[in-house]
């Protein structure tokens, strides 16, 4: 079970910084009137998922029993 979790963990973090660096690059900033704005048309759902993943993997690691 904690095997699992640490892969869990490993695949949502390379997910996080994959998924957030193109959402990140898929937003645009702008300045308006001297503020800056920031629009993104990225979808942040794989991200979100990334995250969910990250942390089961965390949560598997830390509860597995250990043997």
């Amino acid at each position: 079970m904690k095997k699992i979790g640490i892969g869990l963990l490993i695949i949502g973090v390379l997910g996080l910084l994959y998924f957030g660096i193109d959402a990140y690059q898929q937003s645009e900033s702008f300045n308006v009137a001297g503020i800056g704005v920031a629009v993104s048309k990225a979808d942040w759902n794989p991200v979100i998922y990334s995250g969910v993943v990250a942390v089961v993997g965390i949560l598997m690691m830390l509860f597995a029993r250990k043997k």
